[in-house]
């Protein structure tokens, strides 16, 4: 036991073994990776030639596009740092600009954060080598089965990318490689903004250290002290991030992007309510959603259990119980998931699944160590956990959910495919109402959907009031080209006080079925498909109808 006036540095000693090279550890699970990446393009050959979806199209390939063109800042921008955009520029400049090289370079990136999980399971459960490389197997199999983590591993999206940098960075933060855990956390601001939550907790949580880990507590080494200045040196990711958003001032005029989307990412987002409702949704995200219910209802119930026993050997002792994740280790990560919960619950207009990727694999790390050291049959019940997170992958829940957490975003993009073919052999040259992304996908061919951009007027949804006022407008379209913007479950149990915290916050709403779209514009529906909860239709105007069959 440490003495009591005893600064106890962290993390706790080790063995004297000198620390590989910087650059050896960065390199040493090369094979690893490669193995990673060829088994999540396997898994992934039917999606890499898909068009973008939803907000690809709507932001990210747009603004990669503008960089490969040499506009580091996005005709319409978002303040959103330039990284992973920068990353698929220079894909596009050495092979081409297409869907299947797009999302060979997410996969990389995807490979890489899996990568990532190892490291961080491996470091953060400590014991034998066994046991290290079984939790963090299990775990790794578990996050790239997870239905969000799967499905935005080959969508050009910056969460995963900043998951990635992120999990890499706490994987030394935990081995006190100080220096190279700052540089990754900083690699990881200029990925995604957010990403700068990891640090900051690190270093508030230190700083409570400080504060009421006194000697008593450092006895225990509950709450280990790092000098001031290590620190302090959390706050260095935040000079890259600076650094952007005061090249974006200066381009700009704009911190943090455009009015409009600081509006709705922050100052919209304040409200008691909202922020309640914010909190009970990420918490949903994290513990819940698309069947993380199998493993966290799983994990906590093993808590009632006694720990395993196995034999260890060459210690003398006979059986021991299993390794667990040291409460300080824990620690940290329940602080680094505070932090994105909290956060996430007071900022983000949009309750998305995909912004809690730096924090899923915490957990799951978290809850497949406890099942291995408190179940016996532990690896059949990871099998169990995966079984159930490939059928959400593929099954659509009873829940809303967003199309892009899951396979459905795939189903999303054949129908719209499909629809807008038609579009353009029957009705090219014609004015579309319809609403995006679907507006960005007629106007932009790089986009993948048509050859020639069309004629496009836009409307917010397909509820009644926006049909409305589309009727009155019917002069200046000739076709509509309506779909679902919102996934509705079958069978969902009805919370009348939900529903008006998601209509008033969340911009939830209830689109018109094709049908009555038709009745109220005075259409007739000449195309309608439907696929799993999903919808598209084409509607000819009767006065358009009308016009062409005249000449």
């Amino acid at each position: 036991m440490a003495p009591r006036d005893k600064v106890v540095e962290f993390p706790p000693p080790r063995a004297a073994v000198a620390p590989a090279p910087s650059f050896r550890l960065l390199l040493r699970p090369l094979p690893f990776f490669v193995l990673l990446f060829a088994c999540l393009t396997a898994l992934h050959a039917s999606l890499l030639r898909l068009p973008y979806f939803w907000d690809e199209a709507g932001y990210y390939v747009p603004a990669a596009r503008d960089l490969l063109r040499g506009e580091w800042i996005p005709q319409f921008s978002n303040a959103h740092p330039p990284l992973v955009m920068a990353w698929l520029a220079a894909w596009w400049k050495v092979l081409s600009f297409t869907p299947l090289v797009t999302r060979t370079a997410m996969l990389v990136i995807a490979a890489f954060t899996l990568v990532g999980v190892y490291r961080l399971a491996k470091v953060a459960i400590g014991g034998r080598e066994t046991t290290q490389r079984e939790v963090a197997l299990a775990s790794v199999v578990c996050t790239a089965l997870f239905p969000v983590f799967f499905a935005q591993s080959s969508l050009a999206q910056v969460d995963l990318a900043a998951a990635g940098f992120t999990l890499w960075a706490l994987s030394f933060y935990l081995e006190d490689r100080l220096a190279i855990a700052v540089s990754l956390f900083a690699f990881a601001a200029v990925t995604k903004e957010t990403a700068i939550l990891a640090p900051l907790a690190l270093l508030a949580w230190e700083i409570v250290q400080r504060a009421f880990g006194g000697p008593g507590m450092n006895a225990v080494r509950l709450f280990p002290i790092r000098p001031l200045q290590r620190t302090l040196a959390l706050l260095l990711p935040l000079v890259p991030l600076a650094a952007w958003y005061a090249y974006h001032y200066h381009r700009t005029g704009y911190v943090f992007g455009n009015p409009e989307y600081v509006r709705y990412n922050i100052a919209g987002t304040l409200h008691p309510a909202r922020i309640a409702a914010a909190a009970l949704t990420r918490l949903w995200h994290l513990l819940g959603y698309m069947n993380m219910f199998v493993l966290t209802i799983a994990a906590a119930m093993a808590m009632r259990l006694p720990p395993q026993r196995e034999v260890s050997r060459g210690n003398g002792r006979g059986a021991v119980e299993r390794a667990r994740i040291p409460l300080r280790i824990q620690m940290v990560f329940y602080a680094v998931i505070a932090a994105y919960v909290v956060a996430l619950s007071v900022i983000g207009g949009a309750a998305l699944a995909r912004y809690l990727l730096p924090v899923y694999p915490l957990v799951i790390v978290l809850c497949v160590a406890t099942l291995r050291r408190r179940l016996p049959w532990w690896k059949a019940f990871v099998g169990v956990v995966s079984l159930a997170f490939v059928i959400a992958l593929v099954v659509n829940p009873p829940y809303r959910f967003a199309p892009e957490d899951n396979l459905d975003y795939a189903t999303y993009v054949r129908l719209h495919q499909a629809a807008e073919k038609v579009l353009e052999t029957n009705y090219g040259g014609r004015t579309v109402l319809t609403a995006w992304p679907a507006s960005d996908e007629l106007a932009e061919p790089f986009l993948g959907y048509v050859q020639r951009p069309a004629r496009v007027l836009a409307v917010d949804d397909f509820t009644a009031g926006q049909m409305l006022l589309a009727r009155q407008e019917a002069g200046r379209y000739d076709v509509v080209f309506a779909f679902s913007t919102k996934y509705e479950p079958r069978l969902l149990l009805q919370l009348p006080f939900w529903e008006r915290l998601q209509e008033r916050y969340f911009g939830y709403h209830r689109d018109l079925p094709p049908e009555a779209i038709a009745q109220l514009l005075g259409g007739r529906l000449v195309y309608v498909k439907r696929d799993g909860g999903q919808w598209v239709a084409i509607i000819a105007i009767e006065h358009a109808e009308e016009a062409r069959l005249s000449r």
